[in-house]
């Protein structure tokens, strides 16, 4: 697990070269490159993307410049295609240069025979956007989420690419129906985790899940949603990162509602 500036990047080397999980910003590459090469002389092989945010994709171009295979769900390359708007932050993102595109998509998952481990990337449907992947090696035990997981925090979930809270939920009992004690989770953002802490997440969204589902049933407009602190219990532990309490809770209530 590689830990910089964006998403946390997952590395596993061996003899059939390095196989890398997500790559930051574009300016951090050499960096990168630099940490790899101090576990392996082995060059990066394949890059696979978690989704298509540009903290976990930043670096495709130079990699994919490099010859390496880029894998991604097929919505990754088709967000990446096209100009997106990312409503939260109200910002545009251009259009990512051709060599920074997966060159390999698939719809539910693909699984890469590499280093003595078999390698399952399974797609996880709107959960944090409409592209997320899980990459889960069987033989090692160690599971990169991407971004379903925030440890510690309030996940960002980014609606106008497709994310749902409902999506998020999932994704987390999907990876832990393949955790056991011993399964190293890494997650998107936040130190490197375990089951035990993918639970208190998972059941901490379910818990906000339902305050916020409560005050909609009742008809209460979003921002009165918001004015009664549905997640106070909550904020302490989990609303000092990123995403702050209101901003957060905002967000997944206009997108519950929509969902309704």
């Amino acid at each position: 697990m590689l830990i910089g500036q964006g998403g946390n990047i997952g590395l596993c080397v061996g003899e059939d070269g390095a196989f890398v999980v997500d790559d930051q910003f574009a300016p951090l590459t050499e960096k990168i490159q630099g940490a790899i090469a101090k576990v392996t002389d082995q060059s990066v092989r394949f890059l696979v993307n978690t989704h298509w945010h540009g903290d976990h994709t930043g670096g495709n171009e130079n990699f994919g410049k490099m010859g390496v295979v880029i894998v991604a769900h097929e919505n990754v390359r088709r967000r990446m295609s096209v100009e997106q708007f990312m409503e939260a932050f109200g910002r545009s993102v251009p259009p990512s240069p051709p060599k920074a595109l997966p060159i390999i998509t698939f719809t539910d998952g693909v699984v890469f025979h590499l280093n003595g481990d078999e390698v399952r990337v399974f797609h996880v449907e709107h959960a944090h956007t409409d592209g997320d992947a899980v990459v889960y090696w069987m033989n090692a035990n160690v599971v990169h989420t991407g971004d379903v997981y925030f440890n510690g925090t309030y996940p960002f979930i980014d609606i106008s690419s497709g994310g749902s809270l409902e999506g998020t939920i999932e994704g987390a009992n999907r990876v832990l129906e393949l955790a056991n004690d011993q399964t190293k989770i890494v997650p998107g953002h936040g130190a490197l985790s375990n089951r035990a802490e993918l639970v208190a997440y998972r059941d901490m969204l379910v818990t906000a899940r339902n305050a916020i589902r409560n005050l909609l049933d009742q008809g209460k407009t979003i921002d009165e949603v918001v004015a009664a602190k549905p997640t106070k219990d909550l904020d302490a532990k989990w609303g000092q990162g990123f995403m702050k309490p209101d901003v957060w809770v905002k967000i997944v209530a206009s997108s519950m509602q929509h969902q309704q």
